[in-house]
């Protein structure tokens, strides 16, 4: 069984993941308590691997591994520096050529997409999408299996959007719905024929 993509993002109730430029992941208009943290931590343990477009690898990396040994954050917040700094990461740059925390780095000498298929062909479960640009590159190329949406109770109206102009309708079957606390909801959804007719 290959593995399988799956986009993971906290987004509004109008799928926007950013309300203003450079908000990084940490918008006001998100309600991130302990228990989603949790459940955040629970779900990125049993990932395979995670893959990140440059952006939002640079915003993890400058974080995560100090904050695992901080002793003045909760424990939660150090267990979530645990699980992405000792999992295996894949980032996909054209411009960076190393990076620590048990990362590869592709798409700098050739096709990201046909590294990241490749990628996904010889691992087993599920490898973790961050980033919307990355995102939008593998829905365009028939590689994303799946999106795991956090939605929160709020309409921003403007902002970046899930997808970067994608206009051709993409169909979903939902896979799980959950309730959190502070009115936020988790939404999976299969992506039907995520490959491209050969």
């Amino acid at each position: 069984m290959p593995g399988r993509f799956v986009y993971w993002m906290n987004v509004s109730v109008d799928l926007k993941i950013e309300h203003a430029p450079d908000e990084n992941g940490g918008g006001n208009w998100m309600r991130i308590g302990e228990s989603l943290h949790r459940e955040f931590n629970t779900r990125a343990r049993a990932l395979s691997q995670m893959v990140q477009g440059r952006k939002i690898y640079d915003i993890m990396e400058a974080f995560w591994p100090s904050a695992r040994d901080d002793d003045s954050l909760p424990d939660f917040i150090r267990e979530y520096g645990e699980i992405w700094t000792s999992t295996p990461k894949v980032l996909v740059s054209r411009t960076r050529v190393d990076a620590g925390h048990d990362t590869r780095v592709i798409g700098r000498d050739g096709d990201a997409m046909a590294a990241l298929a490749e990628l996904r062909a010889q691992t087993h479960g599920d490898l973790g999408v961050g980033g919307a640009t990355l995102a939008t590159q593998l829905l365009r190329a028939g590689l994303l299996d799946e999106l795991m949406l956090f939605i929160h109770p709020v309409v921003l109206g403007t902002g970046r959007p899930l997808f970067d102009d994608h206009d051709a309708p993409v169909e979903l079957d939902l896979l799980e719905h959950r309730d959190f606390d502070e009115g936020v909801t988790l939404h999976r959804y299969a992506v039907r024929d995520p490959c491209p007719p050969s």
